[in-house]
């Protein structure tokens, strides 16, 4: 009996873990895709691979109606000190209203290193064959992909993949 709750309680401390482990993309350790961002401003494109930076970059491919996509920007937005260094762009497929309602939810506009937008033409999503939200490519500093990842991820794993 006492084995049994040895196991049921190790069980449970386990599922406890907040880390989400890596999508494999095939992508590790190459540049981003070429794709482009209309910028919320309404007229502005970007090609968000071919911007110098010398921070790593965090793609951040959300719905404006997962509930898992608010949490996570919650969470960055309260982290934002630990995350100075990362410049993330927050984007979507969704309507061009809808990337502005979340984007207005979270003042993303206050953030100099954070860039939002959307991808009309779905490139990102299909590249990545991302198959749900939030989604993540994490690129070090030197552009290559470290890490992607599907689902709410924690900020040590953001922190952590941005130094591999």
């Amino acid at each position: 009996m006492n084995i049994l709750k040895t196991i049921l309680i190790l069980i449970a401390f386990s599922s406890c873990r907040n880390e989400v482990p890596p999508v494999k993309t095939g992508f590790e350790g190459k540049r981003p895709p070429e794709f482009k961002l209309l910028l919320s401003d309404s007229s502005t494109y970007i090609e968000a691979s071919k911007l110098s930076s010398d921070s790593p970059t965090v793609y951040f491919y959300f719905s404006p109606h997962c509930p898992y996509s608010h949490a996570q920007m919650k969470d960055i937005i309260k982290n934002i000190n630990r995350l100075g260094n990362i410049h993330f762009y927050v984007f979507t497929t969704w309507p061009f209203n809808e990337m502005k309602k979340f984007c207005s939810t979270y003042e993303l506009y206050k953030y100099k290193n954070i860039t939002t937008g959307v991808d009309n033409a779905y490139t990102f999503e299909h590249f990545f064959n991302a198959t749900g939200v939030p989604y993540f490519a994490i690129y070090k500093k030197d552009k290559t992909l470290s890490h992607a990842f599907l689902g709410k991820i924690s900020i040590d794993q953001i922190k952590a993949a941005t130094q591999n």
